[in-house]
């Protein structure tokens, strides 16, 4: 089984989660990746110095998400809701592998989900149309104000299905001291093992 874990820069929480499961259950392929990051960054200093208390010893160096990344997974993980939102915008092709952590390791609101993938879906699809029609009538600013405009009611909707999430996300530590960190790496650590006990149950080392 192929997991790709996702988050922002690639440094953090990603990085963490792949070393955890990759020390929980060697015999899973693991890789992370980030929806803004820069290939070859290495981890943040305090994530590589919270997993040697675990005795784990981070080797990383950070690379973006790609459509190649996305085919080769059978399960995407995101730290967060907007993560996952953002996948699902600018790569629906793979929108039913996508999860948060805490998402797929415990309850989920598949409705709401199913919902927000068929408005972002008639959000993108407006959007492009209108470009489409317009882009050689309206200058770059215009065609900005016009969009948003046009599209108010799509948008509502979208942030009305979005309040209705329940909160999925593991804390971004960037920027915060040790503990801040170490409350991450536990937060994971939680979430990891009920992941390798769930994938174990379906797809486990003897199934």
């Amino acid at each position: 089984m192929n997991i790709l874990f996702i988050c922002t820069g690639n440094t953090c929480r990603s990085p963490m989660a792949e070393a955890l499961l990759k020390q929980k259950a060697p015999y899973i392929n693991v890789q992370s990746a980030g929806l803004f990051a820069h290939s070859k960054n290495s981890a943040n200093k305090y994530a590589v110095d919270v997993l040697k208390t675990y005795g784990i010893t981070l080797d990383h160096t950070s690379q973006p998400v790609t459509e190649h990344l996305l085919q080769w997974a059978d399960l995407v993980l995101t730290m967060t809701a907007q993560h996952k939102q953002s996948l699902i915008i600018e790569y629906p092709d793979f929108q039913t592998k996508y999860f948060t952590l805490k998402e797929y390791t415990t309850i989920s609101n598949d409705e709401v989900w199913d919902k927000l993938r068929k408005a972002y879906t008639e959000y993108e699809t407006k959007r492009s149309l209108f470009i489409q029609a317009y882009k050689d009538e309206l200058d770059q600013e215009a065609l900005k104000k016009q969009l948003k405009s046009y599209l108010v009611r799509e948008m509502k909707r979208i942030q009305q299905l979005e309040s209705q999430l329940i909160h999925y996300d593991i804390a971004d530590p960037f920027g915060g001291d040790l503990s801040v960190y170490e409350e991450t790496l536990e937060e994971l650590d939680t979430y990891v093992s009920l992941l390798k006990t769930k994938i174990d149950k379906c797809w486990g080392p003897n199934k």
